[in-house]
């Protein structure tokens, strides 16, 4: 399949005229007036600003704590941010076809007045000049948003989704939307295709080896963030959508605890029987990146109702050699590579070596468990699907949507006794939980595959998956790369915590990070 590129700046405005969608000038305009303090997480910092740790010097290849604090410092001009990351994207998107639609022109102005901001005195906010690519299955207000169906290929919102706004009203600025497959829950998104798709857009190819997948769904954003075409993105994890792509493609993500980061604006937002399967969360190269956005983009927004109200911790503040560690490299049922139950045991032993208790555990009845009530409840998405095919008029739906939706339903009384186990067997897990800080496991088998895979089975073995039951229980969890394979392709690490225990999460992360050098270039 050809593959389209990113719609033009110039062309993208003309549209937005003819549609009378207001100017970037006006929007400009209203920017400085924006209040930091009203349109983030209320728990967020506002006024102690994040210093960053990163020992890079390389603008497309820094932390965005680090480039933030820069321009702060007016080291570095949120101009010159916004040119370097577009020169990236320009060189590297091309083989990578991870950036869908750009806002180059808009970014431009954006910076130029971010600049302006700063020579007056004033800060946006704690990303003040970052730029950033956004998910395509979130609204950007202004900028094409597909969600990876035909139907919105022209549709553009008239509100950023709550993430993005308030990113935005920290000071960010977007750059573009990176691929997601239609509706993020098509896997992924062409039959037989072993990567992020769909077919406005075609593939997207991993940094690290363009014949490899970039997983899903959000491959995209997984993609650029590696290859230094971005500073962060934000994507939504029903499955392990965050967590795939930032071991496919060597970088950071964190999918927050259920309740924490608010859906609304995303092409499936909240609410229905799996409303708590979904949570929305950043990819970044460092992980002071994922502290400094999901404490921006946490908290209610009176929208989305199953958002709490719980303060973001500093990770700064946990004691790691005090966190108690459970680990296991293997589940019995997953056919786990040896490089990969080597790197989970060897960040066992880094925790070991620093004092913390160690045991080696797994829940195999709990989560085998789990992960067949997950099984057995998927293809009651397929008819939600189908809807939200009809809403956005797509008449060509995604081969593995109709898959989806083809699979025999269950009854109602199956319905009710499945989301009853669900339930208690979230219970039971929890009490398996409490004696432990952390959880130390795989996040995928194996490391990126091929794209070209031919026809696959759609379902997966109860038990495959080492991230479902973390969506299920809402449980926070986090991907640091934690080595290569023999290829040189990366393979991360997963950290799960306690709920709303993101500090913790994140300081041992962190820890991790540290011990294993944590993000590295990719050849792209």
């Amino acid at each position: 399949m050809r593959t389209s590129p990113p719609r033009s700046a110039s062309s993208r405005r003309d549209f937005l005229g003819q549609l009378g969608v207001g100017s970037t000038t006006a929007f400009l305009a209203t920017l400085p007036a924006l209040s930091f303090a009203e349109t983030m997480s209320p728990s967020a910092p506002k006024k102690s600003w994040l210093t960053s740790t990163d020992a890079s010097d390389d603008i497309i290849w820094m932390s965005a704590t680090k480039l933030a604090q820069l321009i702060r410092e007016k080291k570095i001009s949120a101009k010159d941010a916004v040119e370097a990351y577009i020169a990236r994207i320009t060189a590297v998107n091309p083989k990578l076809n991870a950036v869908v639609q750009t806002c180059f022109d808009r970014a431009r102005e954006e910076a130029k007045a971010a600049d302006a901001a700063l020579a007056s005195g004033r800060i946006i906010g704690p990303l003040h000049g970052v730029p950033f690519t956004i998910k395509d299955s979130l609204d950007t207000a202004g900028v094409i948003s597909t969600g990876g169906t035909v139907g919105r290929q022209f549709y553009v919102p008239t509100e950023d989704a709550t993430v993005v706004a308030r990113v935005r009203a920290a000071g960010a600025i977007l750059l573009g939307k990176t691929n997601t497959p239609e509706f993020t829950l098509a896997g992924g998104g062409i039959a037989g295709v072993s990567t992020t798709a769909n077919i406005i857009y075609g593939i997207s190819k991993n940094p690290w080896d363009q014949k490899r997948s970039t997983a899903g769904s959000s491959g995209g954003a997984g993609a650029i963030v590696s290859a230094g075409g971005a500073a962060f993105d934000i994507g939504s994890d029903y499955g392990g959508s965050i967590r795939m792509p930032a071991h496919n493609n060597g970088t950071c993500g964190l999918k927050p605890t259920f309740g924490r980061v608010p859906r609304t604006g995303h092409i499936v937002d909240f609410g229905g029987i799996f409303d708590s399967w979904q949570e929305t969360g950043p990819l970044a190269r460092r992980v002071e990146d994922l502290n400094l956005i999901t404490g921006i983009i946490c908290g209610p927004d009176y929208k989305d109702a199953a958002m709490v109200p719980v303060p973001w911790r500093d990770p700064s503040a946990v004691e790691v050699k005090g966190l108690r560690i459970g680990f296991y490299a293997e589940n019995g049922v997953a056919e786990v590579t040896p490089e990969t139950v080597a790197i989970v045991k060897q960040a066992a032993k880094y925790f070991a070596d620093l004092g913390c208790p160690v045991k080696e555990d797994f829940p195999k009845a709990i989560i085998m468990e789990l992960e067949e009530i997950r099984q057995k409840l998927s293809p009651a998405s397929g008819p939600s699907l189908l809807r939200l095919a009809e809403k956005w008029g797509t008449k060509a739906v995604s081969p593995t949507i109709l898959t989806r939706a083809k699979q025999e339903m269950i009854s109602t009384v199956e319905l009710v006794e499945l989301l009853e186990k669900q339930d208690a067997n979230r219970s039971k897990l929890l009490g398996w939980m409490k004696n432990y800080d952390i959880v130390l496991n795989p996040v995928m088998p194996k490391p990126a595959g091929l794209i070209n895979l031919g026809d696959q089975p759609n379902a997966r073995r109860p038990g495959s998956s080492f991230m479902g039951a973390h969506n299920t229980s809402g449980y926070p969890a986090a991907v640091v790369p934690g080595g290569k394979s023999p290829e040189g392709l990366p393979i991360g690490v997963q950290i799960i915590g306690q709920p709303w225990m993101e500090d913790k999460v994140l300081a041992a992360a962190a820890f991790l990070e540290s011990k294993t050098g944590g993000w590295t270039k990719p050849p792209v």
